[in-house]
């Protein structure tokens, strides 16, 4: 017997580690109300990291056979969950065949659709605070910590020839992990040069953060800060002049930002956290599966940031 119930009004489901603790529950009714989403409701689902893959299975094909069970975003489990319910899918969208990961489960027709809408709200995020042709005028780095799903998308992103970062580094704790991002970007068939790093312990990423050329990006995408404590680099780890950090996080601990705040004022840092990825992550899913049309620029979309700061304080 199955542990979920049927929905008995529109649902969008919320798959995670800590949902309960996360803003978007207090933020989507505030923006169903603004869009007009007649009575849909979120509920969060958690797993722990790296769940039994029949778990991933059971609320896969509840959610495809329930009738108001409309969706859903999917965190931390992009990857874990793909690979364990793939067959369950009726339509697999290019990015998540391309990356082998699925942010979104959406519904049409009847047919239960895998989305990987990474790439598209990673790249908004990106490009709000990395103008066009800064890689190349800079010459500039990228290290990503973390071969999960959100680093798969931002590489996707940046390895596009107009981007062009000088050198991408990604490092991880898991070999298979890396040996899994690394088969994804010889199917893109980029020109940047990249290099895998196994980093099972964070003085390898300090490493890794002294190599860098000034103005380089440093990314935490490994959910240290949010979904587990801690940082992947030390208190000793120093960033590269000019740089900018990015934590993927926006709530939790947050320390990555906190040892890159330390710094600031000494290296010249840009400082960037999680909250625009938070919002494109899930105004570009709430769009697919509401088959509803957000914008992602301009006066709309910094309405729905308003709304969205202002339902998170409440």
């Amino acid at each position: 017997m199955s542990r979920y119930r049927p929905a008995t009004q529109p649902t969008f489901y919320f798959i995670g580690v800590t949902t309960t603790s996360s803003s978007i529950m207090r933020v989507f009714p505030a923006w169903a109300r603004h869009l007009r989403l007649k009575d849909a409701v979120l509920k969060g689902i958690d797993f722990p990291l790296h769940a039994d893959p029949e778990a991933y299975r059971e609320v896969v094909s509840f959610i495809k056979s329930d009738p108001l069970s409309l969706g859903a975003l999917v965190t931390t489990h992009k990857i874990d969950l793909f690979n364990a319910a793939r067959d369950l899918f009726d339509v697999i969208d290019p990015h998540a065949r391309l990356m082998h990961e699925t942010s979104c489960l959406s519904k049409r027709g009847g047919k239960l659709i895998c989305h990987a809408k990474d790439p598209i709200s990673s790249g908004l995020a990106i490009d709000g605070f990395i103008p066009a042709g800064y890689f190349a005028d800079t010459g500039a780095e990228v290290l990503s910590m973390g071969a999960g799903g959100s680093t798969i998308a931002i590489t996707w992103h940046l390895m596009r020839k107009e981007r062009g970062p000088s050198r991408i580094i990604v490092t991880d704790r898991s070999q298979p992990r890396l040996d899994e991002i690394e088969r994804i970007h010889r199917d893109m068939m980029s020109t940047v040069e990249i290099q895998y790093v196994l980093a099972d312990r964070p003085e390898i990423n300090d490493e890794a953060l002294a190599a860098l050329k000034p103005g380089s990006l440093v990314i935490n995408a490994t959910g240290l800060g949010k979904d587990a404590p801690g940082s992947p680099i030390t208190d000793e780890g120093v960033f590269p002049r000019r740089g900018i950090a990015w934590d993927l996080n926006y709530r939790g601990e947050l320390i990555f930002l906190d040892q890159a705040r330390r710094q600031q004022a000494r290296q010249q840092l840009r400082i960037e956290d999680g909250w625009t990825y938070f919002l494109h992550g899930w105004t570009q899913v709430i769009a697919e599966v509401f088959d509803i049309a957000i914008p992602v620029s301009g006066p709309d979309f910094d309405e729905m940031s308003r709304i969205a700061i202002e339902a998170a304080k409440a």
